[in-house]
């Protein structure tokens, strides 16, 4: 018969509570011995718990977000009929809990203790000396692979600086350097495999005073290495009975990666894995910038529709230089302030739409002036229904006009490239200033509701997104954005295409300007504004034959009825 046993968290060493990140089994899945049940994560590390043995999971007895400690219920366990003969100790032994460390240093001193140095050459007291760097007991691990190098020959490093990264299939973790110092020589490349006792570098033992912080020694002058730290190519020699590398690189190098760490849970790390992803190239949706599988199976999404070829497919895949990490405080008083949360993700969003869509700007002007004396002449009216009349209900009523006119403005392209998606409804997405960043509403049915109406929706969504009370689902399903900056002032700009959607309007302060009529001039009220659009769903004609109607339809909203 069947036992049902209470899976209980084990003893994860020196962490109290450890807050639930990830749940990866549902009541009713069915598990083997050494599955990952739930991810933890403290300020130091990532960790999976496993399974105690096979069986069917019950009751789950925590939640995401809890924070857990030692000998606290999981879940509950219907174990397989095989093993509920053991014994209920057997029953709750618990195996070892894999980790992936998320500090360098505070995670080397938990985990791994210091690399054991031996002395290479003996000096008189007070003058440097050569310490080998050995690899130290790693536990139960043999044959551990090299992914990163975070050193090389010359620099300097501290006591406790992480030296290079290992990966198991168990664990990922960083080696630190027992002494101060400055890299001589480094034993190893990416790729190879090392065990406890290895050498991995020599050190030159310095005292911290002796030389600058950053500053490195003259690589030329060093002794020679017994190996780079170029990575090795597929074609270079390697020791007898090793196996060359079947990993292969979704986009750049790991060498072309930027410096950091990769935010993620060993189970993340291994599905990366398999599917040779480089995680130091996949941004993190998850809390804290962690990379969830979403990410990576999206990475790998993204790149096979964009076409990217692998390292090893030949040519390699083009990757943008990283911007150097300068120490402003050389030059006078600095202060940090973490970016906000709405500017990190619409930076990081931002930043993909400017990268992946080919931005055409087009520039052009509208006559407002009939437009604006009929809005002020309707404020009682909308005061009668309670709303707040300003220019942008017209300005969102003749756009659906024109995407009515030339509907590839309201269209998306396919994963693939190949499609263009038409869309048979019209959400225009209003973008908010507020004190956190900017964020983009969607009005939705613009096509379908009146001035007044549209007016209202916008006061509502324009309140809550001030207020940090917009749900995802305000600011999904846009058909194409609104950006004005003509409340604070400007003549023109460009702004960045909201992907996957195909043109943004950017609309700049109006101004009174002399106009030619035929005969004379006179004082007319200009309003300049900008479509910035996908130029591989929009050509140039396209684009100014699009905003000639929009300026036509601003400048005499009759058209509106036609």
């Amino acid at each position: 018969m069947a036992q049902m046993i209470e899976v209980l968290l084990p003893d994860i060493g020196d962490f109290h509570d450890v807050e639930v990140i990830e749940i990866l089994v549902q009541p009713g899945d069915r598990v083997e011995a050494e599955s990952p049940l739930i991810t933890l994560e403290s300020d130091k590390a990532s960790m999976e718990i496993p399974s105690p043995q096979a069986g069917v999971v019950g009751e789950l007895k925590v939640a995401l977000g809890d924070k857990i400690n030692r000998d606290d219920p999981i879940l509950t366990l219907t174990a397989d009929q095989a093993a509920s003969g053991a014994t209920e100790t057997e029953a709750e032994a618990q195996p070892q809990v894999e980790a992936t460390t998320e500090s360098a240093d505070e995670a080397a001193e938990e985990q791994i203790p210091s690399a054991p140095a031996e002395s290479a050459a003996q000096s008189p007291a007070g003058e440097p000396q050569l310490e080998q760097v050995l690899l130290p007991d790693i536990g139960d691990f043999k044959d551990v692979e090299v992914i990163e190098l975070l050193v090389a020959v010359g620099d300097r490093v501290e006591p406790e600086q992480s030296l290079l990264t290992l990966e198991s299939d168990k664990a990922s973790m960083e080696i630190p350097a027992p002494v101060a110092g400055r890299i001589v020589s480094l034993a190893v490349n990416i790729g190879d495999r090392v065990n406890e006792g290895d050498l991995l570098a020599t050190v030159e033992t310095i005292e911290p005073s002796q030389v600058p912080a950053g500053q490195s020694i003259d690589t030329a002058s060093a002794p020679v290495a017994s190996s780079s730290i170029s990575e090795p190519s597929d074609d270079a020699p390697r020791p007898p009975g090793e196996k060359a590398q079947s990993r292969r690189p979704v986009m750049a190098r790991p060498s072309d990666a930027p410096r950091g760490k990769a935010h993620a849970s060993p189970g993340v790390r291994r599905f990366a894995r398999e599917l040779g992803v480089d995680l130091y190239q996949v941004p993190g949706s998850g809390p804290k910038g962690r990379i969830t599988k979403d990410d990576v199976q999206n990475f790998v999404k993204r790149a096979l529709a964009e076409g990217v070829p692998s390292v090893a497919g030949g040519g390699g895949a083009l990757a943008l230089p990283t911007m150097p990490e300068v120490d402003f405080a050389k030059f006078g008083e600095i202060e940090e302030k973490e970016l906000g949360r709405i500017k990190k993700l619409s930076g990081a969003h931002l930043h993909r739409a400017w990268l992946n869509v080919p931005h055409v700007s087009q520039f052009d002007e509208a006559d407002i002036t009939e437009l604006e004396a009929f809005r002020k002449s309707q404020k009682d009216e909308a005061a009668k229904a309670d709303v707040k009349l300003t220019f942008m209900p017209f300005l969102m009523k003749a756009l659906c006009k024109a995407m009515a006119a030339y509907p590839q403005f309201n269209s998306s392209l396919s994963a693939d490239g190949e499609k263009l998606i038409f869309k048979k409804y019209m959400h225009i997405g209003v973008a908010v200033d507020t004190p956190n960043g900017l964020v983009v509403p969607v009005v939705r049915d613009v096509d379908r509701k009146g001035i007044f109406e549209i007016a209202g929706d916008l006061g509502e969504l324009s309140a809550k997104a001030r207020a940090g009370r917009l749900s995802p689902g305000d600011m999904q399903g846009g058909c194409i954005s609104i950006s004005s900056l003509g409340g604070i002032g400007g003549t023109q700009f460009t702004p960045i295409v909201n992907a996957p959607e195909v043109a943004i309007l950017g609309i700049s302060r109006a101004e009174m300007k002399p106009k030619w009529d035929g005969e004379q001039f006179s004082p007319r009220l200009m309003m300049p504004f900008s479509l910035s659009y996908d130029h591989r769903v929009i050509d140039g004609a396209e684009g100014v034959r699009f905003t000639v109607y929009l300026a036509q339809l601003l400048g005499d909203i009759r058209r509106l009825l036609l």
